[in-house]
């Protein structure tokens, strides 16, 4: 099933059952959140409880799409609430990528540079047997919900940023129950935007490069994710042509680490087990436009697809002064 967020007629909030082009919205829900609180209090699945509440009349997804009345799949009325995270190193790529990887990890691990060692860490260890948890991935804060945009908004790269680049991800979707229990209410698609030029010139820079806005959606995936997903990541010019682009792989046949260890790893604090927050966590990728010395510029648009999530992922890129001017002494 695939949930979409999005505004109807009048600018009113709706949760739909997306289905080809066809909307059917939820009768006595406003927000995907609301979904889920009751799922969560009635211990049901929302697969359950969307089908019971779904209405006959249907929407348009590309009209409400070109309007632009198409929202995240997940938020939070207050933006605080909603924890923007991510792990990296955790894919092992196409085929050949993968061999060369292997190729490159399998020799002395003290030659290793610091990411491959974390790489090579979760090929070893990232994937335990049973319930323990294993290996530790790499893990990285992006920003709360004011930093997660919609299919159709741009995607703003600061003016101190030196990049502003695409990594088409995909992300886990998460609510706080009352109690603290995590729950996954599904997958979605994600454009985990990076300035990779930053993180290049030194990987402690990592956490510089990361605090950027993200794409998410537009669907919501519920239930399981498949463990071999297929999608292609674009770098469209504005007069709609393609300039770059590049199937890329996900699912766990594709990574060095399971979802339930990259969950662990992110739940186990207690600042994430706060009852009523929610989480948008990023699990990584083997496929950038930047590896292919792409650089995008303003106005581009990129887009990410993937079958199995429904209409792609489109987010144009904008460059935008900063803010920030000078500290002031109370």
């Amino acid at each position: 099933m695939l949930l979409i967020q999005y505004l109807n007629d009048d600018g009113e909030r709706r949760v739909g059952i997306l289905d080809g082009d066809a909307v059917a919205p939820l009768a006595g829900y406003a927000s995907t959140l609301e979904l889920a609180r009751v799922a969560v209090r009635q211990g049901k699945g929302i697969a359950a409880l969307a089908e019971a509440a779904a209405g006959a009349d249907k929407a348009s997804y590309e009209a409400l799409a070109s309007a632009g009345r198409v929202l995240p799949p997940l938020d939070h009325p207050d933006p605080a609430h909603c924890h923007v995270t991510g792990t990296g190193l955790t894919h092992l790529g196409s085929a050949d990528a993968r061999d060369a990887m292997h190729r490159k990890i399998a020799g002395d691990v003290e030659t290793l540079s610091d990411s491959m060692k974390m790489f090579r860490l979760g090929v070893e260890g990232g994937k335990p047997a049973g319930e323990r948890p294993g290996v530790q991935p790499e893990w990285f804060y992006k920003g709360d919900g004011d930093s997660v945009r919609a299919s159709g908004q741009a995607l703003e790269m600061p003016a101190f940023a030196l990049d502003g680049g695409e990594e088409p991800e995909i992300a886990g979707l998460y609510l706080i129950g009352e109690d603290g229990q995590p729950w996954r209410l599904g997958f979605a698609l994600g454009n985990e935007f990076s300035d990779h030029v930053t993180e290049r010139q030194n990987y402690l820079y990592l956490a510089h490069s990361k605090l950027r806005q993200c794409g998410v959606g537009p669907a919501l995936l519920v239930g399981e994710l498949p463990e071999h997903v297929e999608g292609v990541s674009r770098v469209v010019r504005q007069d709609g042509t393609v300039r770059w682009q590049k199937p890329f792989v996900s699912g766990e046949r594709n990574m060095s680490h399971s979802i339930a260890n990259l969950e662990y790893h992110h739940f186990k604090y207690g600042l994430f087990q706060r009852p009523g927050d929610v989480h948008i966590h990023f699990f990584g990728t083997a496929t950038l436009s930047f590896a292919d010395e792409i650089r995008v510029e303003p106005g581009e648009i990129f887009e990410i697809e993937a079958p199995v999530f429904g209409p792609p992922l489109r987010n144009p890129l904008a460059s935008v002064p900063s803010n920030f001017t000078t500290v002031k002494t109370l």
